[in-house]
């Protein structure tokens, strides 16, 4: 346990790195933003106890793309949503924004081991290089057989519990696509059988469910302050009070860890000598094991970048495409008429395909959906899985702007001077849905058919996401590797399950809220004791 001595040491610690800041840093006082109430928290309670997003949109609506606000003892932060700003973070000086640094870094070192997101500068260069080409699109579209398999499987228990229990049946979406898209995720990428639909689950199958409300729940006063240490206390002392410290939070990273850890050992093992005897697979690991054949270091990955991916690849792989599926088709129960849309578009695809002489519908066909497409990231627009990424100013660093500022002062202007050592959220919620100059006047509301309009066209400035010019998937050199798996996957998913079922609300839609520090997932409110809950209604599609 901590004790109340050490507390104290790092409390005086952060105490004298504050005075020091306030003494030698640039001013970011002119900024606008809200006024804060507390010293001791700042705003981080309205950040992040909120419901994910909400103080983002409110303070980008009230003050713009450029928010100033506190962090503990009084510390500026900024949020951007401006997407000249994010491009310039995120493209044009990636490195020079690090996601973290010091005793943080470390906390991601520890957590997720030397992983594609926990480095940075020439080494996450280098890891990035070597595993891009087992995350291309001819290997995305490789798997869409794998894909179908799984949701096939969900299909099936579905309609097991409709004949035996009668229609319709009201189900926890998330619950299942999480189980489902786990099972995905261990074939594609690890030819590893999870057995979370069949409920015969592994070692490994086990740590990771209910995983999400236990690492990315509502943080409390507690964690939030425990977090805000974390930029003040040396990095070495990291370890040390890692392993130690208390929670069943804690609990859980070490127990992930330690489980992804084991089965990836194995696992790496077991490729190589597949590879060494002509029989290896096409699921990711074994291409990345393919790739580390290279004996140039510059060219591969250690064998302890190698376990550390599974796990990333693990959870972003599952957690935030189940979630992404799940507010989909929230969407769509709440919108009867779009829903009737799309499931008419994907019969009439498939009646065509038929005709064809073709059994049935290929990953070419699925692309071919203008509507189905139009749905998906309309979704992902709204309901992005990640609320905001977090990015430090690596030294005094000047950010242009897409639009100008006006700073507290009345004076105006087009870019801004930010010191080093600038916590920075990046708010993918409010970028992908509060900027009218990027998706119109009704950027708030749930549009498909923006994504149809022949208007829809961008300036190169605005560039900023690699799906639709959404951040959903981040951006620049740091955007989620695996995000054409993704696709692949959720289109997948999506046709399988519109097409057979209908979806609707239970009534209780005032109660969905939006929660999570990180990942986004759905909670009912007077629930949240229940985790990831997004409950509806499914009954068999009719054909007509």
């Amino acid at each position: 346990m901590i004790s109340i001595v050490q507390v104290t040491l790092l409390l005086s610690l952060v105490a004298c790195v504050y005075v020091y800041r306030r003494r030698h840093r640039i001013s970011l006082s002119d900024v606008p933003g809200p006024k804060s109430a507390s010293l001791l928290f700042g705003h981080l309670r309205e950040f992040y106890q909120l419901g994910a997003g909400k103080a983002d949109l409110e303070w980008t609506k009230t003050y713009g793309s450029i928010v100033r606000f506190k962090g503990s003892f009084g510390v500026d932060q900024l949020m951007i949503s401006d997407p000249k700003a994010l491009q310039y973070i995120l493209h044009t000086s990636a490195y020079q924004f690090p996601k973290s640094t010091g005793a943080r870094r470390a906390v991601g070192l520890l957590v997720n081991g030397p992983s594609i997101i926990s480095v940075d500068g020439d080494v996450h260069k280098r890891q990035r290089k070597v595993m891009l080409p087992a995350f291309g699109a001819p290997e995305a579209k490789a798997l869409y057989p794998v894909f179908k398999s799984h949701s096939e499987e969900l299909m099936s228990r579905w309609s097991d519990l409709l004949s035996s229990e009668g229609e319709p049946q009201e189900v926890n979406v998330p619950s299942w696509l999480s189980r489902a898209t786990l099972d995905a995720i261990g074939e594609a990428a690890f030819d590893y059988q999870f057995g979370a639909l069949d409920n015969s689950e592994t070692e490994l199958g086990k740590v990771y469910r209910d995983i999400v409300p236990a690492l990315f729940g509502t943080n409390t006063d507690k964690r939030l302050l425990m977090d805000s240490l974390l930029d003040s206390i040396p990095a070495r002392f990291i370890v040390h009070l890692y392993r130690r410290l208390p929670g069943r939070r804690f609990e859980r990273m070490r127990e992930t860890s330690e489980a992804t850890y084991k089965i990836a050992r194995q696992l790496v093992a077991e490729k190589y000598d597949a590879l060494l005897s002509g029989k290896g697979n096409k699921d990711v690991m074994s291409l990345l094991v393919k790739a580390n054949a290279s004996e140039n270091p510059a060219k591969r990955l250690t064998d302890e970048e190698l376990y550390a991916q599974m796990r990333v690849i693990l959870f972003a792989g599952h957690e935030t495409t189940s979630n992404s599926l799940a507010w989909a088709l929230w969407e769509l129960a709440k919108h009867p008429e779009i829903q009737t849309r799309l499931r008419k578009e994907i019969r009439e695809t498939e009646a065509r395909v038929r005709a064809s002489g073709q059994a049935e519908l290929d990953l070419s066909d699925v692309e071919s959906m203008p509507y189905l497409q139009a749905v998906l990231k309309e979704s992902m627009r709204i309901h992005p899985a990640v609320g905001r990424i977090i990015r430090i100013a690596g030294g005094d660093k000047v950010i242009p702007l897409s639009r100008p500022l006006r700073l507290n002062s009345g004076n105006v202007v087009n870019e801004l001077a930010v010191p080093h050592g600038t916590k920075l959220a990046l708010s993918i919620s409010a970028y992908n849905s509060r900027d009218p100059d990027i998706w119109g006047d009704d950027a708030d509301k749930f549009n498909p058919d923006r994504w149809l309009l022949e208007h829809q066209k961008h300036d190169d400035h605005h560039l900023v996401g690699v799906v639709g010019n959404l951040m959903t998937f981040s951006s620049g050199t740091r955007a989620c590797i695996g995000w054409r798996f993704a696709m692949v996957e959720m289109q997948t998913f999506l046709v399988d399950l519109v097409r057979n079922f209908e979806f609707s609300t239970t009534g209780r839609d005032d109660k969905i809220r939006r929660q999570g520090s990180g990942l986004v997932f759905a909670v009912v409110e007077g629930e949240e004791k229940d985790g990831v809950k997004l409950p509806l209604r499914i009954r068999a599609a009719v054909r007509h």
